[in-house]
């Protein structure tokens, strides 16, 4: 009963951060003359980032490359376990564009901030999808900001890593920029499946891996850059979990699948 109330007291506060935020927003856009709203998008980034201080029962842990310039472009992408994955990775203080499935864009209120803010939308049932999107990055690229993928395309059900979508790896050798890896684990259990109930005490890593230079990759190179970034992932989720590559690599049973520049149906690429 007592982890039931703290979780309706979590919740309020979280309404009440984005019904605060929401007008915040839509001033800072309307000032915002930057090409890629930078202003904007960094004051978004910041309510995912009060949304997981607000909540006590999540405690996130940050190592690796927190030194990163947000104003040097990258390829940002990440493993996906739950929707607590987005507040989680907003407490790094960077500003990148998130490239996300259009439907989210729908939402009232969360997809009008996402369009405020200059997020990347993808209609995954376009056969052209890749070349809108891969040109809207190129722009926010261009203007020195980063945009972030995760190239799983959906959330893990099984807490293993699904295999990834190559789009992401070619838009970086493309554009000739580094691609930075994000390694969460724990947000799997910040709030589980069915239930609105927040689990107590859950404890959240999150790592930024060495930037990986695309510096004279050629296109035809996209899958070697892809399982190289992959691998590098599944390697720091075995240790987290003391556990071997086949017990958090979901596509290690067929290494057919890993090896393959098809990419998950459900992936944003």
């Amino acid at each position: 009963m007592a982890q039931r109330l703290k979780s309706v007291i979590i919740w309020a506060a979280i309404i009440l951060l984005i019904l605060f935020w929401l007008p915040l927003l839509a001033v800072q856009r309307l000032f915002d003359r930057d090409p890629v709203r930078y202003k904007t998008g960094r004051l978004f980034r910041k309510l995912g980032y009060s949304i997981s201080k607000v909540n006590p029962n999540w405690k996130v842990s940050i190592e690796g490359r927190t030194d990163l310039d947000d104003r040097h472009p990258y390829v940002i992408v990440s493993n996906h376990l739950s929707n607590a994955d987005i507040p989680v990775i907003s407490n790094l203080p960077w500003e990148m564009k998130w490239v996300a499935k259009k439907e989210l864009f729908k939402l009232p209120v969360a997809g009008w901030m996402m369009r405020m803010a200059g997020d990347i939308s993808v209609d995954r049932s376009s056969a052209t999808k890749r070349v809108g999107v891969f040109k809207k990055c190129k722009k926010v690229l261009d203007n020195n900001v980063s945009v972030m993928f995760f190239p799983e395309g959906t959330r893990s059900r099984s807490g293993k890593m699904n295999k990834f979508a190559p789009g992401a790896f070619e838009l970086a050798i493309m554009e000739q920029v580094p691609v930075v890896p994000i390694v969460i684990d724990g947000t799997q259990g910040c709030l589980p499946k069915k239930t609105w109930v927040f689990e107590p005490d859950v404890y959240v890593k999150m790592k930024i891996l060495d930037p990986v230079d695309t510096t004279g990759m050629n296109k035809d190179q996209g899958l070697e850059l892809m399982n190289i970034v992959r691998d590098q992932i599944v390697a720091q989720l075995a240790e987290w979990r003391d556990a071997s590559a086949s017990e958090v690599d979901a596509t290690i049973r067929n290494p057919n699948v890993h090896q393959s520049l098809q990419g998950n149906d459900e992936a944003s690429l």
